[in-house]
């Protein structure tokens, strides 16, 4: 190869659109982590499969775990925007309490495991990587309690007899959610997404308790 090809190849390179390197990276860690594990995934191996340059991974990402932060993020944001979604869609607000809680656990559930490499990563292959990402995880954590909270509020106002000690009910509530999600991405043929809305409907149901403590459900419900 000339050198005047050779400046020409470089050129093209530097010039590729950042935007593009990001998600062809992004692409690569959602397929390798999911495939050979993050331990077992390195950056030559993500730049090998994304067709890009070393230093292009460096201008993106300060790190490997940056990038998985950045998939798990992903993945928490589509699932929190599409339980906000539902709170917004017809008759969330006067549908039974079960009913809501079915609602808003399926849009979760078919949010962040649409993409079974999704599931994987952000439920798996996340745990255990560094103090760091245990800090970012609790973030996101505490996120999900304080929706949570608010819909045991919720339920509590129309008559359930949630525990007083909401912080604890819904902290449990949280982390059975994220182990069911773990127990699904580890496995080789996940469970249904319908079955996981099921059983995280039935553990808040267990945990917000029954109704009749307090102010009734609306008698005609579809009003």
């Amino acid at each position: 190869m000339t050198d005047a090809v050779m400046e020409l190849w470089s050129g093209a390179r530097a010039a590729r659109d950042p935007a593009w390197v990001r998600r062809q990276l992004l692409e690569a860690g959602r397929t390798l982590f999911a495939m050979y594990g993050y331990a077992h995934t390195g950056v030559e191996d993500l730049c090998a499969a994304a067709h890009v340059e070393v230093w292009e991974f460096k201008r993106e990402f300060e790190s490997r775990e940056a990038l998985l932060v950045d998939l798990y993020d992903e993945v928490a944001t589509r699932g929190m925007r599409a339980s906000e979604t539902e709170l917004s869609a017809e008759g969330i607000e006067t549908c039974p309490t079960e009913e809501r809680v079915n609602r808003l656990f399926d849009a979760y559930v078919k949010a962040v495991t649409k993409d079974p490499r999704d599931a994987r990563v952000a439920f798996v292959e996340v745990l255990g990587v560094s103090r760091e990402m245990e800090e970012h995880l609790t973030m996101w954590r505490s996120v999900w309690v304080e929706f949570l909270t608010q819909e045991a509020e919720r339920a509590r106002l129309r008559g359930h007899g949630v525990d007083n000690n909401l912080a604890v009910v819904v902290k449990v509530l949280t982390r059975s959610v994220d182990e069911l999600l773990a127990h699904h991405g580890r496995r080789p043929r996940q469970v249904p997404p319908e079955w996981l809305t099921s059983e995280f409907t039935r553990l808040s149901m267990a945990m917000i308790g029954p109704a009749g403590v307090g102010p009734a459900e609306p008698a005609d419900s579809s009003v």
